[in-house]
């Protein structure tokens, strides 16, 4: 099986060479490794009708950089660094015509969410970056996640200043924190989270999106070529 995952963009310091980097944390490659899914990262616009028909499925790690709030229809009000996201934008467009799975992390789902027509929160008081402390979310019964934790709340972890604002159409919302903030969302083929399970090494949740989406996809699709 094969998994598509677009990998982040950061940029360190415009005046000195290298700046520019693409990278994926060591964590998501460990959890594949330890699913025996081969990942295809995604890092140029060339080329995406063709990854989206190779690969099984589709993981949106999310930029360090926030989308722009003109893409939902709003003026900056925070000297933030803004992504031009095209690239994801396309990639996750051909992904959700065919019909296969995205799992959107973090950020992701924030592009997820501005991709689908809905808007983002651009700066949460009192939420600090890299405050990975944990925090209470509950979940939607007949979820997605419901069904991964059989529990109607769990423990996650916190690494964001943004979130959603308006929830994209169709998307209906199956995570929220304590203080009002969307954690999950999922639409048919398509599930995010706003923390990061890939740093908490939560297997049960890559496992089972496999188990649930990946593996159909990858029967129907082999099915289809004759494998």
């Amino acid at each position: 099986m094969k998994i598509a995952i677009v990998e982040r963009i950061e940029n360190y310091d415009e005046e000195k060479p290298f700046n520019k980097r693409y990278y994926l944390d060591s964590c998501f490659s460990e959890i594949f490794d330890e699913l025996d899914i081969l990942l295809i990262p995604v890092i140029s616009e060339k080329n995406l009708e063709e990854i989206c028909n190779i690969c099984d499925g589709l993981v949106v790690t999310g930029s360090p950089n926030d989308v722009h709030p003109k893409y939902y229809g709003e003026h900056p009000i925070k000297e933030y660094k803004f992504d031009e996201y095209g690239l994801v934008k396309n990639i996750v467009e051909l992904f959700n015509n065919a019909h296969k799975p995205i799992l959107g992390i973090c950020a992701g789902i924030q592009e997820i969410n501005v991709i689908f027509g809905g808007t983002l929160n651009q700066d949460i008081p009192n939420h600090k970056l890299k405050d990975q402390s944990k925090h209470n979310v509950k979940l939607t019964m007949k979820s997605f996640l419901y069904d991964v934790y059989k529990s109607e709340s769990i423990k996650v972890n916190s690494y964001h200043k943004q979130s959603i604002k308006d929830l994209a159409p169709e998307f209906k919302i199956t995570a929220i924190s304590d203080d009002g903030i969307i954690e999950g969302i999922e639409k048919d083929n398509i599930v995010a989270v706003q923390w990061h399970p890939e740093v908490l090494y939560d297997m049960n949740f890559f496992r089972s999106f496999i188990e649930k989406f990946g593996k159909r996809n990858w029967c129907n699709t082999n099915r289809r070529r004759g494998d």
